[in-house]
């Protein structure tokens, strides 16, 4: 029997009865990270690793039913022993180990292999059967260093100032908008954060993650001076919203993995891209995937056609899952309104 399927709701444990992930609500499910694709509200009980607990409360609520498990730690439901282990992609993401009578499946949720600082990093989990993402898995997608990448912000963001410009920096709120706060050179100024950044930035810091000061930018009047020096962190949706015309003259940026074709980068309209993201690239992809030492691949979102047929020439046994993965940030993202 298979130890997890796809089902209506979501993957599907049947020894287990829990999803993981699910993208309808149910009655237990696991979570590997705090994501609005992966994490939704509704379900009735909540389990996923401790390092996620703030990030699951402080998008899903307060009051959900979630229990915990620190990563290694291990926990027997209907007969399947379960863990959480690292996965590299954003405070307190994991993979999920699965083993029943012998079989040992892990699903990775989302991933990245290159240490960052701001979670614990990935840790391969050998396996019978991995389920793997595909964000990114294409053979084009090699990322440069993310050293290389925090010096190109921290020069785009000195030259902007020495031309008395703001510097707008879009990226995904949660995960994306610490890594570069986390990686930046903190000192070139004043850094403000937009509302949706900056309640998770204080989740971050309590986590004992080092995220340096910063502004919330509700509490800035557009005629504040600081505004010319300053790096601004937002979500893609402020984008062309009046909230933005409180920072004059600027130059607007993206960080993301997509940035890495031009045609992502010409639809944002934006003056530079970045490309930064908290997803394998497919060098990553082909080493974790090699690292679990993994007969079976289950392949649930992204270029999962390329992938499925690499691995499959690769001898491996390799198949797609239909899910409702890949938009990390959310279409519904509150703007504050312009002061």
């Amino acid at each position: 029997m298979d130890l997890v399927i796809a089902r209506p709701e979501g993957l599907y444990c049947p020894p287990g009865d829990f999803y993981i992930d699910p993208w309808r609500a149910v009655e237990r499910s696991v979570i590997t990270h705090g994501h609005g694709d992966h994490a939704r509200t509704g379900n009735s009980h909540y389990l996923a690793a401790e390092p996620g607990a703030g990030i699951l409360r402080a998008r899903l609520g307060q009051d959900i039913n979630l229990q915990t498990l620190a990563y290694g730690e291990t926990l027997k439901h209907h007969g399947v022993t379960l863990s959480f282990h690292p996965a590299g992609h954003v405070l307190g993401s994991a993979q999920v180990r699965l083993e029943y009578e012998g079989e040992v499946w892990v699903a990775s949720g989302d991933y990245k292999v290159e240490p960052d600082g701001t979670c614990a990093p990935f840790e391969p989990v050998r396996c019978h059967t991995f389920i793997t993402e595909s964000t990114f898995g294409l053979p084009i997608y090699r990322w440069q260093p993310q050293a290389e990448i925090f010096a190109e912000i921290n020069h785009w963001w000195r030259t902007n100032q020495q031309q008395g410009k703001a510097s707008v920096l879009f990226c995904y709120a949660f995960g994306k908008a610490q890594r570069i706060l986390h990686g930046i050179d903190s000192t070139l100024g004043p850094i403000v954060a937009h509302g949706s950044v900056e309640p998770l930035n204080r989740v971050y810091r309590d986590a004992g993650i080092f995220i340096p000061p910063t502004l919330y930018a509700g509490d800035i009047k557009k005629t504040d001076p600081l505004l010319r020096q300053a790096l601004i962190l937002a979500p893609p949706s402020a984008g062309g919203s009046t909230w933005m015309r409180r920072f004059g003259d600027y130059s607007d940026a993206f960080a993301s993995g997509w940035m890495r074709l031009r045609g992502p980068r010409r639809r944002r309209g934006v003056d530079r891209g970045f490309v930064l993201s908290d997803h394998a690239d497919w060098p990553g992809l082909l080493w974790a995937i090699e690292q679990t030492g993994a007969e079976r691949v289950m392949v649930t979102h992204g270029s999962v056609g390329t992938l499925v047929r690499y691995l499959c020439d690769k001898g491996l046994d390799a198949q797609g899952f239909a899910t409702e993965y890949g938009d990390e940030e959310e279409a519904t993202v509150e703007v504050e309104p312009a002061p």
